[in-house]
């Protein structure tokens, strides 16, 4: 009995010392690799007026950018080669004080192009040191944290410097690639700064009707339904940030159903969400885990045309679209 007892003690110490050895891999893994290898993800979605060309946008969110972060300033100022003919950024750009150069070195030649902005909770506040578990925990529960204030104001002045459009409870129509967008946006609603009553009413006729928001909540995806918009772009969500294979993302950070946490997905009969994973982490939190940091290129096409389709690009040095 005796030496069945000991094997017994050395297979549970064994498989203790596998588990620690696979958690600590993993984490290296989340923490040291996946949060630096940035994709390009392309989804193709028939939200535009019967008869309209094809309208490539690109989403950017969540950058949460440092100084120091030369690697992402590269590859998404990179992403330029992909000629989109809108930029739209929803939001979460900065993570320091000091970050508002970098950001401005990484969206460099894309603000030369047409785009929209809204803000997001680290564009007003800096992350700051949390427990983890506080993201499992029901967000009725949750004590807010903010940081430091972040030089946001800075950052929307660089940004209409170049022409870019501040969406923030505005309602606004612009001509992209020869067709009309008419565009609207809120300030944050996880900060519950969004005012829906100061963009309501039915979108104006065009060749898209577009809704921008940092963070997806429910209560205000319904609103933009409601009103007749074609798409709404979102980020906030990280796609869960740690996503378990075959599962997918355990939280989203709002009140958006997990199965929606990144991606394209339908919102009603009519409207179609795209929310962002983000190429960025808190540096309070600098990993992630089957949920690597992405920017995407949306091929929007007339209402009708096709079956929606995404893929994913892994790019290095030059980011190329997967047709």
């Amino acid at each position: 009995m005796s030496t069945v007892r000991d094997s017994q003690k050395l297979t549970a110490k064994r498989l203790a010392a596998g588990t620690v050895a696979l958690g600590a891999a993993a984490f290296g893994y989340a923490s040291g690799i996946e949060r630096r290898h940035y994709v390009l993800r392309t989804a193709e979605l028939p939200v535009l007026a019967p008869g309209a060309q094809p309208m490539r946008v690109l989403h950017i969110s969540d950058l949460h950018m440092l100084p120091g972060q030369q690697a992402k300033q590269r590859w998404v100022a990179a992403l330029d080669q992909l000629e989109p003919d809108l930029v739209v950024n929803t939001g979460d750009n900065l993570a320091h004080p000091k970050a508002v150069p970098a950001v401005l070195r990484a969206l460099g030649p894309l603000l030369e192009r047409p785009g929209l902005f809204v803000f997001g909770s680290n564009d007003y506040y800096a992350p700051k040191p949390k427990n983890p578990a506080r993201y499992l925990m029901p967000r009725g529960k949750k004590k807010r944290i903010h940081g430091r204030k972040l030089p946001w104001r800075d950052l929307r002045a660089a940004f209409l410097e170049h022409g870019w459009q501040d969406l923030t409870h505005i309602r606004h129509t612009l001509t992209v690639a020869g067709q009309t967008v008419f565009a609207a946006g809120l300030d944050d609603p996880h900060l519950r700064r969004d005012r829906y009553g100061e963009i309501a009413g039915p979108a104006e006729p065009a060749t898209l009707r577009l809704g921008v928001t940092h963070s997806p909540e429910p209560r205000i995806l319904d609103p933009f339904a409601a009103d007749g918009y074609d798409l709404v772009l979102a980020g906030h969500t990280h796609g869960g940030q740690l996503r378990i294979p075959g599962i997918g993302a355990l939280v989203t950070n709002c009140e958006l159903d997990r199965s929606r946490a990144r991606g394209a997905s339908r919102w009603g009969a009519h409207m179609w969400l795209h929310v962002s994973a983000g190429l960025g982490t808190s540096p309070y939190a600098p990993a992630r885990f089957a949920c690597p940091p992405e920017a995407t290129l949306l091929t929007l096409v007339e209402r009708g045309r096709t079956t929606p389709k995404t893929t994913k690009a892994t790019p290095r040095k030059s980011p190329r679209a997967i047709r």
